[in-house]
């Protein structure tokens, strides 16, 4: 309560935020919250409670949320085939698996969230970005923003401010978008941009645009005005009182079960393993002392994991044993350079103690884990 006390006399603007804890029941029409967490996991369970749990016929839902660094991938789609892994992991930027389609998207506090909740009948996703552009007008009325064909919301017919994803399910459906105020863009381009070579997969890709945030066209524009605003917008159409109540997506008392549906999204099973079926076929360029040679890698990954392994070796390279040991040890294990860096250790301790054979092994492991 502490905490949200907090928020509130931050937040606080032209509609009230109210803390409540049973709110589920006594709203009535419509009901406005939003995340007092910047945890990308909770907040995409919190999507998925909403979506198993409310009755949406008698009360729609505009949730508003907020996440630290995070790189949020469409369900469908390949990780390796979307982003850089291994920036993700220096910069210590968390990724997310969301339960949704679409294309893959960067989050920081200068993006804001929002997501309609609605009966899978009434699901309109053209309708909900038309609010959320009426809403920028009314703050902003020389702001140039409209919403395309492809539910983008472009600005001065140009630049992508927000993109669109959407959950149906059988009753009950969600849209969800993103508006760019003020994300690190430098971070955003360099993140979605996958190293990777010779990867095929049948993996959904997404559609590269150029972006600008809202605060480059207007600096005295502030993420919490833009919040209310939507809110205000999304009240009004709804005919529901003008309140944004906080919640904690942490609060089982409020939303039981939320823990276990967190934990799951966090799973490597889930964020990797749900990729769909993905190719390798790359060529690695080692050098060694005064040489340069090329070897051949062809690999069939099933969630997330080798299922066929091929490794093309000079002759007389390592020895045949040493090869087909780690062509097994790869074969069925995880397509990540943690577990594989942890196979390559253990089969250097069981490797003839001869330094020529160690410096060819470890040049060899180092390539096949920047694969990963």
């Amino acid at each position: 309560m502490v905490l949200q006390s907090l928020k509130n006399c931050l937040w606080l603007s032209c509609i009230l935020r109210t803390p409540k804890a049973c709110f589920w029941s006594t709203a009535s029409g419509g009901l406005i919250i939003q995340s007092v967490s910047n945890d990308v996991y909770q907040n995409l369970a919190v999507e998925d409670w909403i979506h198993d749990h409310m009755d949406l016929e008698k009360q729609q839902v505009l949730f508003l949320w907020r996440n630290s660094p995070a790189v949020v991938i469409g369900r469908h789609q390949n990780p390796w085939q979307e982003c850089n892994l291994r920036l993700l992991r220096q910069k210590d930027i968390k990724l997310a698996r969301r339960r949704s389609g679409g294309g893959t998207v960067y989050h920081d506090l200068g993006n804001i969230n929002l997501t309609f909740f609605t009966t899978r009948k009434k699901y309109e996703r053209m309708e909900n970005l038309k609010l959320v552009v009426k809403a920028l007008k009314a703050l902003r009325p020389q702001l140039d923003v409209h919403v395309t064909d492809r539910y983008d919301i472009l600005l001065d017919r140009k630049y992508k401010i927000s993109g669109t994803a959407a959950k149906l399910g059988r009753t009950s459906a969600y849209h969800h978008c993103t508006l760019l105020c003020n994300a690190d863009k430098f971070v955003l381009s360099s993140v979605l941009k996958s190293p990777y070579r010779g990867l095929k997969s049948n993996a959904t890709p997404s559609v590269p645009a150029s972006v600008k945030n809202l605060f480059e066209e207007d600096p005295s524009l502030t993420s919490e005005m833009l919040l209310d605003a939507i809110a205000k917008e999304y009240a009004v159409q709804h005919q529901i009182d003008h309140h944004i109540t906080l919640i904690n997506p942490a609060d089982e008392t409020l939303l039981p079960g939320i823990s276990s549906k967190t934990k799951e999204l966090q799973t490597w099973e889930w964020v990797y393993g749900k990729t769909p079926k993905f190719s390798v076929s790359t060529c690695l360029n080692m050098a060694y002392k005064d040489s340069v040679f090329d070897v051949k890698v062809n690999m069939d990954v099933k969630h997330g994991r080798i299922e066929v392994c091929n490794i093309d070796l000079p002759e007389q390279w390592l020895p045949p044993g040493l090869y087909s040991e780690l062509v097994k040890s790869l074969t069925g294990s995880k397509f990540c350079p943690n577990e594989t860096t942890t196979l390559v250790t253990t089969l250097l301790r069981v490797c003839p103690q001869d330094n020529e054979l160690h410096s060819r092994w470890s040049l060899l492991c180092e390539n096949m884990i920047r694969l990963m």
